[in-house]
């Protein structure tokens, strides 16, 4: 990390710690309405009402296919999006595409409608597993420190939140909950991003390239990575990727659920 941190900087300046930062905020806007939308959906059918104290309740595995479905849902709604991101992100200098426009036309040209899905099914098959922990471990988190905080503090009134929950444990839920979710599925996620640059001409000091159709499948990818580069190919790029997803889980939880108790007070 401290490596690419000092490369990034010295050959593209601050600005090349945000490229590829427009698709990205293209794509977390309708991925996250998307998400939670569906998501609150699942839960309000599976637990027979929209209250969030009936959906804190629910059932663990309920709750874990509720966000597997919720995942699946936003990534196919946004996936375009999140393909732009990691080849803006992933072309080095000098750069393949100036510009979102032109990475969108070119591979809309030369792949068509499809390309702009490429690596959508090793992306879902990543997706299910992942939201379904994220959701499923948030929400478990969410009870054991409820009951931690009515064995230690019965009769204290420091929230008004209905859960009983500060801003700070919900913070520290929703971190433990994206550690966990991403260290268990970050090989597939490795997977997805080889998929995506497939036949992107970077320069080999950014990475080894991907040619075009390199990989049969999923399986056959799983297969090549662990053949050539050992069972430590698989997790390149943990600690960074975990360090973005772990803080960036939490504050999305800490949001929703904050900007939804203030949407819920006002208008009842």
């Amino acid at each position: 990390m401290v490596q690419a941190t000092k490369d990034i900087f010295r050959e593209e300046g601050l600005p090349g710690f945000w490229r590829g930062n427009v698709p990205a905020l293209l794509m977390v806007m309708p991925y996250t309405a998307i998400q939670f939308t569906v998501l609150h959906r699942m839960k309000t059918y599976a637990a027979g009402s929209s209250k969030t104290e009936a959906h804190i309740q629910l059932n663990p595995y309920l709750s874990y296919i509720s966000g597997a479905l919720a995942g699946c849902a936003a990534t196919v709604g946004s996936y375009p999006f999140d393909l732009l991101r990691t080849i803006l992100a992933s072309q080095g200098e000098p750069k393949i595409y100036p510009s979102m426009r032109s990475a969108f036309i070119d591979i809309f040209q030369t792949r068509g409608f499809r390309g702009l899905y490429a690596g959508l099914s090793p992306t879902l098959v990543e997706i299910v597993p992942y939201a379904g922990l994220q959701f499923g471990t948030y929400d478990t988190f969410r009870r054991w420190t409820m009951s931690w905080n009515h064995r230690h503090y019965p009769n204290s009134g420091a929230t008004n939140r209905k859960d009983g929950l500060s801003s700070f444990q919900l913070l520290l839920c929703g971190l433990a909950a994206g550690t966990c979710a991403k260290l268990v599925c970050h090989p597939l996620d490795v997977v997805k991003k080889r998929f995506q640059i497939e036949g992107l001409q970077r320069h080999p000091r950014y990475g080894a390239r991907v040619e075009q159709d390199a990989y049969r499948n999923m399986i056959d990818a799983l297969r090549r990575i662990m053949k050539s580069e050992g069972t430590a190919g698989l997790y390149k790029g943990i600690i960074p990727s975990t360090v973005k997803a772990a803080p960036a889980g939490a504050v999305t939880f800490l949001a929703f659920d904050t900007i939804s108790d203030w949407l819920l007070s006002i208008s009842s």
